[in-house]
């Protein structure tokens, strides 16, 4: 068997006296899509912010691709390796949506002009805007930033996507078009680790959901099973509020 991708080893995380995380594990696998689920505060964004050290944690152990994030060196060489795509689009304003998607790759990856416009333009077709090269951040919807930021995010060869609830800041309408370029993504094998309130797109891309509340993981299981027939008290409660089910 290959070792995981991502394997994080009892996590500990406070903010003070509040314990975000309570020793939490988990391995996801190369070419896994992991949903993350759960109420506010429920600890999932913070452990997802671990991955790639933008959170610190108090104690455990978190490897990533073989490196445990443990010195600068290797945070740094981890990030490199990770796509991160937030709740807010963080693109440049003052640079055109070709130039935000040059910026890194020219920086970090070290990539000559005409080779980081090249990769640029088939990522901005990849993620459906191509005729918006030469627009600025501003003049874009959501959903169109959003998908410039997953654009920028794969420039860079990324082994593994973690998204942070990529489309709650979104009005519906442009949900979707966010979620068609993840499910994409998911079925070309991307190694996926999000944390959503889409229960669509877990349904539909994850191989595995992940619910967790109070900075535990309280139920892990296939979106089939954890949709169809929880296990856990808590994990019915919270799926009869988000799906109105009774």
């Amino acid at each position: 068997m290959a070792e995981p991708i991502i394997k994080i080893e009892n996590i500990h995380k406070n903010f003070g006296r509040v314990q975000a995380l309570r020793g939490v594990s988990l391995n996801v696998e190369a070419g896994e899509v992991v949903v993350i689920i759960g109420p506010s505060g429920s600890g999932k964004s913070t452990l997802l912010r671990c991955i790639n050290r933008l959170e610190e944690y108090n104690s455990g152990k978190i490897t990533v691709d073989g490196i445990p994030l443990d010195t600068t060196q290797n945070i740094n060489a981890v990030r490199r390796e990770v796509g991160m795509v937030f709740q807010s689009f963080n693109l440049f304003s003052h640079l055109s949506v070709l130039d935000n998607l040059v910026l890194a790759q020219r920086q970090v990856r070290k990539r000559n002009k005409a080779e980081a416009e090249d990769t640029a333009r088939q990522l901005l077709k990849k993620v459906g805007i191509p005729e918006k090269e030469n627009a600025y951040p501003g003049q874009l919807s959501g959903g169109q930033q959003q998908r410039v930021a997953i654009a920028r995010a794969l420039a860079m060869n990324p082994k593994v996507m973690l998204f942070d609830e990529p489309t709650s800041a979104l009005d519906p309408e442009m949900i979707k078009e966010v979620l068609d370029v993840m499910t994409n993504l998911a079925s070309e094998g991307m190694t996926m680790v999000v944390v959503s309130h889409e229960m669509g797109f877990a349904r539909a891309a994850a191989n595995r959901m992940i619910f967790m509340d109070e900075g535990l993981i309280v139920e892990t299981a296939t979106p089939h099973d954890f949709f169809t027939n929880p296990q856990q008290e808590r994990s019915r409660a919270f799926l009869s509020k988000v799906l109105h089910i009774h």
